[in-house]
């Protein structure tokens, strides 16, 4: 029996290479169709160059297959997994740049705040076909979105009707690990419990051996007082539950911290820092097209991400836990049912099952409620095609809001409407005034 697994957006390469490398680890998985999808030609054939030789060099010989067109590539797949970029770098600079006019500050720009929502919007157009076509020729595929904003796209594409879809990021993941080096213990000795909403649950249980390792980070911090120039650490201090991504993406999630000037110096934010990131990640594609090019080997590193663990889970049946960001349907008691929670979940060959946690602290619960908040309105502003619920997504943002007032929020959600045009469902297109 053959496994295809279809990459939507395989043209993302050092993601796409990261996730093969750790598929291709697997001696289990049986016979294997890799299909690559993306609509630019150029990265389509380096993804598919780059997989040959993280084949190569793993040993291993799947079929290999290139498509640029969706539903060739999707048709009859078991696996779906997501990592599209509508409107790739040119539009991320806009998501920047038209904020940054108005006096808002960003430093990731992809989640929540004007980039989220702007990312969002761009996206589920696009998330509308790739529905459309799951349904007619792979409806029992499990898709494995990996795409940022991670909640608005898992409820936006659930609200369509996919019938498998969870959201995968590695933010608990990391953040268990780095928070172990600092307390000393070893990761695979450390029983830990998070929940809440993509990059912003919360560390709820963090033990070795039954004891709590709270105390023995209070230490670290207390002797270190640079780490306490940090976003996640300042927030953990005056709420009591670590936050589970880094500093950078945590500041634009609330409202405390972007808009003050003495803020950003103190808790040393690098604003615009992913305009850094995108040009890293364009000389790291020309580096691995380069090499294909001349017959150079390219790094073959695997990633501890969790699509290749999901998969081999249901192919093989080998139980593990995941942390998935899923419809809450009770698994969080005190965020809204219908929206996109993050939890850990069970993954076997009955597919992914999530664990029910029971309430957050109320001020974690708090936070999030604001997050899921606008994640509500920009979804609805998409399936009621409704362009006012754009602007009241902004206005209710929490880093958005504590920086311009009203009439500016409107004013800069026409321009960047207008500048995303091309990317928009046709009935968001409109300006808006009062």
């Amino acid at each position: 029996m053959t496994t295809k697994i279809a990459f939507v957006g395989a043209g993302s390469v050092v993601f796409t290479q990261g996730l093969l490398a750790d598929l291709f680890s697997f001696d289990d998985l049986g016979e294997l169709h890799i299909a690559l999808h993306d609509i630019d030609p150029e990265r389509l054939t380096t993804a598919s160059g780059a997989a040959a030789a993280i084949a190569a060099e793993r040993g291993v010989s799947p079929r290999i297959t290139e498509h640029l067109d969706r539903r060739a590539a999707l048709d009859g797949s078991d696996f779906v997994i997501n990592i599209i970029q509508v409107g790739m770098n040119d539009a991320t600079r806009l998501d920047f740049e038209i904020p940054a006019k108005y006096g808002v500050r960003q430093t990731i720009a992809d989640t929540l705040g004007v980039g989220g929502v702007s990312r969002a919007l761009r996206t589920f157009p696009v998330l509308k076909g790739l529905a459309a076509d799951i349904a007619e020729v792979c409806p029992d595929a499990w898709l494995l979105n990996y795409t940022n904003p991670m909640a608005m796209n898992v409820w936006y594409l659930k609200a369509l009707g996919v019938k498998n879809v969870v959201g995968l990021c590695h933010s608990v993941y990391w953040t268990l690990h780095d928070l172990s080096a600092l307390v000393g213990v070893p990761l695979a000795e450390v029983n830990y419990l998070a929940a809440g909403v993509n990059h912003q649950a919360w560390v709820m249980r963090f033990e070795h051996q039954g004891k709590d390792l709270y105390p023995a980070l209070d230490e670290v911090i207390a002797r270190d007082p640079e780490l306490a120039r940090r976003v996640r650490v300042d927030m953990y201090k005056r709420l009591g539950y670590y936050p589970t991504e880094t500093s950078e993406h945590s500041s634009e999630y609330v409202p405390w911290y972007l808009h003050d000037a003495s803020e950003v110096e103190r808790l040393r934010l690098p604003v615009g820092d992913y305009l850094r990131i995108i040009e890293e990640n364009v000389a790291l594609y020309e580096g691995t097209r380069n090499a294909l090019k001349t017959g150079d080997p390219i790094p073959v590193e695997g990633t501890m991400e969790y699509a290749p663990q999901v998969i081999h889970s249901i192919v093989t049946g080998t139980p593990r836990t995941i942390y998935g960001n899923v419809v809450n349907t009770g698994l969080i008691s005190n965020l809204p049912d219908g929206s996109v929670v993050e939890v850990p979940c069970l993954v076997d060959a009955l597919g992914v099952q999530p664990t029910a946690v029971g309430a957050l602290p109320a001020q974690c619960a708090a936070l999030n409620r604001a997050y899921v908040g606008v994640n509500e309105l920009v979804v609805r502003a998409a399936l009621e095609d409704d362009p006012r619920a754009i602007r009241q997504a902004l206005m209710v943002d929490p880093a958005t809001s504590a920086a311009l007032t009203v009439p500016q929020i409107w004013a800069m959600a026409n321009e960047l409407v207008e500048a995303h045009s091309n990317y928009l469902a046709p009935a968001l297109r409109a300006q808006l005034s009062l």
